[in-house]
């Protein structure tokens, strides 16, 4: 489908076409409908842009977002996420444009907290991703990868050297990637539903990644094609049965696991003194059913930064 013109540049094709207001007012609900499950913090990544102004356009959104709701909301340039059309045949020039434009001016506004990129067959090459990753080096931004969702590339190798916050997907990582990322402490992102979405049938290795003690977060990797599921509940239920996290993995993958995988380890995802006061208070006996249950219950409190932020 991506080949074909569909996919990620059917997206492109509307979200250019786009106002910033539009682009606001289609993402608010499902924002909304992520606090309501007592999500406190959400990561936005551009990247269906693929050119300077809708790149700048998105996060400029993502930014006016976090302004007028009770969410901590970070960000992620993602323009290294497909070829634009207007690049056909000429890959290693668009990334020049990522390299030289895009990045320098997300920079200067301050738009995005991390840069991320597509390194897959459909993507990106290793060495183009390399080249991205220098360039925010430069910038001082951290980066993060889309690895080995569909083939095995060394993109996590590559992530791991350069010490990623995190690698998503890798469904196709090898024993050496995982132990790559024990090493440089890379957080392995896993996306069950996209993988429920694309009918897949190669599962990540948690088992693996288990027994390296390698970090496991869990996202719902909410977007237009491969996973339009807004409920991060859903997920650590899907984890559970598709994946074979266990609750208490589960738990973590969207808590502690998720706030190290956005360099905010040091400030949120556990509860201990020192930490923001983000808190979820909700009405079950024990906290497996937050994964066993889906839709039946709501949160009883959310709390953000010690501040009652409850929908009414």
């Amino acid at each position: 489908m991506a080949r074909s013109g569909g996919g990620i540049i059917s997206t492109v094709r509307a979200t250019r076409a786009a106002s910033a207001e539009q682009l606001y007012r289609l993402s608010e609900p499902r924002l909304h409908a992520l606090m309501s499950e007592g999500v406190t913090t959400v990561e936005i990544k551009s990247g269906y842009g693929l050119d300077l102004d809708t790149e700048l356009k998105q996060l400029r959104t993502a930014r006016r977002l976090a302004q007028h709701n009770p969410v901590n909301i970070v960000t992620s340039c993602l323009a290294a996420h497909a070829l634009p059309p207007e690049y056909d045949g000429r890959p290693d020039e668009y990334i020049d444009l990522i390299c030289e434009q895009i990045l320098p001016a997300v920079a200067r506004e301050q738009l995005a907290d991390a840069v991320d990129m597509f390194c897959e067959t459909i993507g990106f090459s290793v060495d183009q991703c390399q080249r991205v990753i220098d360039a925010a080096k430069k910038l001082d931004l951290p980066v993060k990868v889309h690895a080995e969702q569909l083939a095995r590339t060394g993109a996590t190798a590559m992530a791991a050297k350069a010490g990623a916050l995190s690698v998503d997907h890798i469904e196709y990582i090898s024993d050496a990637d995982v132990l790559a990322m024990a090493e440089s402490g890379t957080v392995a992102v896993l996306l069950p539903g996209a993988f429920y979405t694309l009918h897949e049938t190669q599962v990540p290795p948690v088992e693996k990644l288990r027994g390296a003690g390698v970090c496991m977060a869990l996202s719902t990797d909410l977007n237009p094609g491969s996973c339009p599921i807004a409920s991060l509940r859903l997920m650590m239920n899907m984890g559970c049965n598709l994946f074979g996290l266990t609750p208490a993995e589960a738990l973590a993958g969207v808590t502690r696991s998720a706030a190290r995988a956005l360099g905010l380890c040091c400030s949120r995802g556990v509860l201990r003194p020192g930490l923001r006061a983000d808190m979820v208070l909700w009405p079950m006996d024990t906290p497996d059913l937050l994964a066993y249950e889906v839709g039946a219950l709501k949160p009883a409190q959310i709390f953000l930064g010690g501040r009652d932020v409850t929908a009414g």
